[in-house]
């Protein structure tokens, strides 16, 4: 076993929980090779505090990508595109194809029932198309409107992290929409844990953006979730997988816009 990596039998067991959520959450959320042999089985809703960490990492990868393409005077809307590319590369566009399969089911479904064939299908749709076009745009053009690189860099890291941590709160209040997938294999998690993976979001947000647009996100990603998870119970009649990523493609939109208003 890498050394790096301490045995849960040598941690305090509260410290142990906490870095097997993480370590699970890393595994699931992105495509770094996190070694979980060791690691008890942990069903994804018992992680769900790991998503805000998960999201840490993600977005500061994609804060360091944007600086070194200042580092080598690149346009600021090429660097916010390198920068959204090396976090879709880390995460192995996870979140993006939930987006571009929800969009296609939703927007292509007659029913239900019909929605939910769509989202299965692999292939991407003009709805998809069309939905992932508008993400990309709107997350490079708001981190391109930040004046200074330390700003979009704060932005790219709290959006990542803040984001990742809506979807426990998702995977709680709405159940699965199938009796099978994703959304069903991962579980329900415990309101303890989704609360605590939402206040990490929160610290990342105060910490990056300010107390200014850290309140104001709390009222709107908590309008944004509400509403879109009523639109799926009114769809769906609950979520899945690819409901869950396009949430967190939402939520990072609406906060890296927030940021664009809060910061220089």
């Amino acid at each position: 076993m890498p050394a790096d990596f301490p045995r849960f039998a040598d941690m305090p067991e509260g410290l142990a929980r906490w870095w097997l959520e993480t370590r699970v959450a890393v595994a699931f959320l992105t495509r770094l090779p996190v070694p979980l042999a060791d690691a008890p089985q942990t069903p994804l809703a018992q992680a769900v505090r790991g998503f805000p960490v998960a999201g840490l990492v993600v977005g500061i990868s994609g804060a360091a990508v944007f600086a070194l393409a200042e580092v080598f005077a690149l346009p600021t809307l090429v660097a916010a595109l390198l920068a959204i590319a090396s976090m879709a590369l880390l995460t192995g566009g996870l979140h993006e194809d939930g987006l571009a399969d929800t969009a296609d089911g939703l927007g292509g479904g007659r029913d239900r029932e019909h929605a939910l064939t769509i989202m299965r299908d692999s292939h991407i749709g003009s709805y998809g198309v069309i939905a992932l076009v508008l993400a990309l745009g709107l997350r490079a053009a708001a981190i391109s409107a930040l004046a200074y690189s330390e700003a979009a860099g704060l932005a790219i890291i709290a959006a990542a992290c803040a984001s990742r941590s809506v979807i426990p709160f998702v995977m709680h209040y709405l159940p699965p929409a199938r009796t099978d997938g994703l959304g069903q294999a991962a579980g329900i998690p415990e309101q303890r844990a989704v609360f605590e993976a939402a206040a990490i979001g929160l610290l990342v947000l105060l910490l990056c953006l300010g107390v200014l647009a850290t309140l104001l996100l709390i009222a709107l990603l908590a309008l944004f979730s509400v509403l879109f998870m009523r639109y799926l119970h009114l769809r769906l009649e609950g979520q899945t997988g690819d409901t869950l990523g396009a949430v967190q493609q939402g939520a990072e939109i609406v906060i890296l816009i927030v940021a664009t208003t809060i910061l220089p």
